[in-house]
């Protein structure tokens, strides 16, 4: 099934909530300090953990017969940090085999399951001013981006980017493996993203830059009411097509590395999700920090195929 059709005629399409945040939170796995969780795919206790995660989300979305994204944990696995790391190179290919082999078990075509690739910023995703200019972002990120799209992903989701410049040079590099890519950048409670470009404008700008090349935009680690979108042109919906949202309302530097889980009001969370997707049309809803399948399934107890 091709992905890009898929998400074009459908009305909601629902991909997966937290994952490394709720095996960070366990006692019995521990996490690599630069790599996350994806050295977890090649550990068998760590596989367990992981399927079972990704086994409720996608239960959630084949219940309601929506289709389902599901990404490969891949997220800032770039060749620098692998080196550091001392961790194979193919660790992309690894962790998009591990999915494939769920996707293949799962499949189902009331609910249409994908793949795919994550990417992230090189630096940390809550500060702009470590973000990569255009043309180092264009070099710095091909070499992953080249690894999942052979590895065989449906679509590779760019996650967590703080500044535009960045961002463009990711879509760029995207240009040329082959693969539909979808941009997802972090905004504020004001509706900019962190490097203080209105998102509207962002996207404008990321559009003119990549001669609108990427399959659409999302907005990630934030909660559904930093988008703003009753002071959104209406414009903006035409290409901001998902969010995965946090569970708590407080802003990022109120959140990042908490010891403590926070949480907003679960039922608020899920409206105000339903909304963007009935009123603004933003097709693809999940989950970020806070959420897991209860968030996931309020959603789907109320949607619509």
């Amino acid at each position: 099934m091709d992905f890009t059709a898929t998400l074009e005629k459908c009305r909601v399409m629902l991909t997966e909530g937290a994952v490394a945040e709720r095996l960070r939170r366990r006692k019995d796995i521990e996490l690599h300090p630069t790599l996350f969780n994806t050295p977890l795919v090649n550990n068998d206790y760590g596989r367990r953990c992981m399927r079972e995660i990704y086994r409720q989300y996608r239960e959630i979305a084949r219940r309601a017969q929506v289709p389902s994204l599901l990404c490969a944990p891949t997220w800032r696995v770039n060749l620098e940090r692998l080196e550091a790391a001392g961790q194979s190179t193919e660790l992309n290919r690894d962790a998009v085999s591990f999915m494939q082999q769920l996707k293949d078990e799962w499949q189902d075509e009331t609910s249409p399951l994908f793949v795919g690739g994550l990417i992230g910023p090189r630096n940390d995703c809550y500060k702009p001013d470590e973000a990569l200019s255009i043309e180092e972002a264009e070099q710095f990120h091909s070499w992953q981006l080249h690894k999942l799209a052979a590895a065989g992903v449906d679509v590779v989701i760019c996650q967590t980017f703080p500044a535009v410049s960045e961002a463009i040079g990711v879509i760029r590099a995207c240009a040329s493996i082959g693969v539909p890519c979808i941009m997802s950048c972090v905004i504020n409670r004001r509706g900019l993203v962190l490097d203080q470009t209105d998102l509207a404008e962002a996207v404008r700008i990321m559009d003119e830059a990549s001669g609108n090349s990427p399959l659409g935009y999302m907005v990630n680690c934030v909660h559904p009411t930093f988008v703003l979108p009753e002071k959104q042109p209406p414009e903006l919906f035409r290409r901001l097509i998902g969010i995965q949202a946090n569970a708590s309302s407080l802003d990022h530097e109120d959140l990042d590395g908490s010891a403590v889980l926070m949480q907003s009001d679960m039922q608020e969370w899920g409206e105000l999700m339903l909304e963007l997707n009935t009123t603004y049309g933003m097709k693809i809803l999940g989950g970020c920090c806070g959420t897991d399948e209860k968030y996931l399934g309020y959603i789907s107890s109320r949607i619509k195929s």
